[in-house]
């Protein structure tokens, strides 16, 4: 059976042949399925992960007391979870932070984020929210275990007063103040220690912090890095990366439920006080909703690298997989360089189509591209080693994924191209590609050139090792996607 392809390609269900219509050029039988079975990963549900390794062991911490750990960022297993009694981060919590659920008026714990200073002890930032409001503190609590118990050393910051002065001394304003949640304490390359916060209300605040106590060098709350007026932006997690001198800001955009259209958006900076420019050139100084605004996510849209929001690899016949969901609000991440492995990663946490708000952890494999900007494999980590391939390697059809910029429950389905050896693409995208050196790659599409990597990886849901890329343009703020259709 041959299938001549002119400007998509058409499929059957035992084979696929493809043929350039200018060179002629044909492909071999394209093989959709493989004789691999089905690759075991074991999830774990940790909202808010924030990572830390320890003695060849990863961690997460997240909200509800969750935590987690894993030896290969694959096979998860539950340590705690839930504000009770016997949850060994911090046994009998709601009386050991007394004072923190007093102040917030709640019952629960949001992101906190883990670090080990210099006296050797683990030191937890956590925060409590009443959340209809910035009603909020943060707080550190100490441990000589990483898994705990940890004890708490008290507030650090408030939020969300209406009787008392603001912890800058003035009347405390929702729309100009932080709401003291989502800690990231990070040391930058010069040894000093920081802590990012902030969630909606006044924006993203970032405050120095004393290495030996954890605790803040001055009072208040310290340095605007972005937002004002209720735009929906939360979650900030900050990565030193060595070779290209940057510090970068992860941030979630939008709304965390299964509808509010939460994705992942990159700035970064030469100080860890910033100023943060997105790829396009913006300073994240300026993103700010309009003045009396709420919620305005059209503003916050404009600002902001995204890297990646709702999306779903479509189901190609004669592929494994037919039932296949999309993953929507990927978010609220954290990120590591892993010394042992020479590997990035980003954790974040997860909804899925149809299935409600229910959530899971997603570990993905990260790289930088040329212009020095993080790329997300498209593929969730199963061991893999970014390799060195040759242009027969990459041509052939592959589904392609574009993320756009908008902040959406939208799920981008995927689309069709093929990568000829001509540096050609052609199907619902045309433009061209190339390889450059052993494993990079850039594709003009219109006017716009995406640049980042090519990978082999495990598909999860066709069950097969693929060919993929991920890469971004530098002057569009926008990420695509790529998954090559023959199994590997």
């Amino acid at each position: 059976m041959r299938k001549e392809i002119i400007t998509s390609f058409i499929l059957s269900s035992v084979m696929m042949l493809v043929a350039c219509s200018t060179s002629r050029e044909s492909f071999n039988t394209i093989q959709l399925k493989s004789d691999e079975g089905p690759k075991v990963f074991k999830d774990a549900s940790v909202h808010d992960p924030s990572v830390v390794k320890y003695n060849g062991t990863y961690y997460i911490f997240g909200s509800h007391l969750a935590a987690a750990k894993s030896e290969d960022l694959i096979h998860w297993q539950m340590i705690a979870s839930g504000v009770k009694e016997k949850n060994k981060i911090i046994p009998n919590a709601m009386k050991e932070m007394k004072e923190a659920f007093s102040w917030a008026q709640t019952s629960t714990f949001w992101a906190p984020d883990v670090i080990q200073l210099e006296d050797g002890k683990f030191y937890m930032y956590y925060c409590n929210c009443e959340g209809s409001k910035p009603l909020a503190a943060l707080g550190v609590a100490v441990s000589d275990n990483i898994e705990g118990p940890y004890k708490d050393k008290g507030i650090i910051l408030k939020s969300g007063m209406t009787d008392i002065p603001s912890e800058n001394g003035d009347v405390y304003d929702a729309t100009i103040h932080p709401n003291v949640v989502d800690p990231c304490v990070f040391f930058d390359k010069e040894g000093r220690l920081w802590m990012m916060y902030g969630s909606y209300s006044g924006g993203i605040y970032i405050l120095e912090l004393d290495p030996k106590t954890g605790m803040p060098i001055e009072k208040g709350y310290g340095k605007k890095i972005l937002g004002e007026n209720h735009l929906r932006i939360e979650g900030p997690y900050v990565l030193y990366n060595p070779e290209t001198d940057y510090y970068y800001m992860f941030l979630s955009f939008g709304g965390l439920d299964a509808n509010g259209g939460y994705n992942i958006r990159v700035a970064r900076s030469k100080n860890p006080d910033g100023p943060y420019f997105d790829s396009m050139g913006n300073d994240m100084i300026n993103c700010k909703g309009p003045k009396g605004s709420f919620f305005d996510d059209e503003t916050a849209s404009k600002y902001g690298t995204k890297l990646m929001g709702n999306y779903k690899w479509l189901w190609t016949e004669g592929e494994d997989g037919e039932k296949r969901k999309g993953l929507v609000s990927p978010g609220h991440n954290s990120a590591i360089y892993d010394e042992a492995s020479g590997k990035y990663f980003i954790i974040f946490h997860t909804r899925f189509e149809n299935r409600g708000e229910s959530h899971e952890v997603r570990v993905h494999q990260m790289f930088f591209n040329s212009d020095g900007w993080p790329v997300i494999s498209s593929y969730r980590y199963l061991g893999e080693t970014i390799g060195e391939y040759t242009k027969e390697d990459i041509i052939g059809p592959y589904k392609i994924i574009n993320h756009g910029r908008d902040i959406s429950s939208q799920i981008k389905e995927s689309q069709k191209i093929i990568l000829y050896s001509n540096g050609r693409i052609d199907g619902d995208y045309r433009g061209k590609w190339k390889l450059v050196g052993s494993n990079e790659i850039e594709l003009t599409i219109g006017k716009d050139t995406y640049k980042g990597v090519v990978l082999k990886q495990w598909d999860e849901f066709g069950n097969k090792y693929v060919m993929t890329f991920t890469a971004l343009s530098q002057e569009k703020g926008i990420a695509i996607w790529g998954s090559g259709l023959e199994a590997k």
